[in-house]
């Protein structure tokens, strides 16, 4: 059993920068692939990075290319997701979750085994 505690959110204006922190309970962190996720009021679960076990390989959704950053620190048992040029449309619950061993989608939720409770980014026009 593992837990995953997200910190960071809050409210921005549009154009700012927020850093998501995923803390997570196991020491063995490395072991697991990471990703974060985000849902919006009335939509469902959106798929936003994710990033491998040692940080060697990573994938973006398109509608955050090129303005949000992940990754990790595995001696701190620790995720991160740095926003930059934010919109409003960024706007939601931000998630993030682990899964171990080899998935068949890097985007699909239900590939992953751990969720933490999820942080909350407002961004403002």
């Amino acid at each position: 059993q593992v837990t995953l505690v997200e910190s960071g959110g809050g409210l921005v204006q549009a154009g700012g920068s927020l850093s998501l922190s995923c803390l997570a309970s196991t020491r063995t962190f490395s072991a697991y692939c990471m990703g974060w996720f985000r849902q919006a009021p009335g939509k469902e679960r959106e798929f936003v990075a994710a990033i491998s076990r040692s940080g060697g390989s990573i994938n973006y959704a398109d509608s955050v290319k090129m303005r949000f950053t992940i990754s990790r620190d595995n001696a701190k048992n620790t995720g991160y997701l740095q926003m930059d040029s934010l919109k409003p449309e960024d706007t939601a619950v931000y998630y993030c979750a682990i899964r171990s061993g080899p998935g068949s989608s890097w985007t699909g939720p239900d590939e992953y085994n751990y969720w933490g409770q999820g942080t909350q980014v407002t961004v403002s026009s």
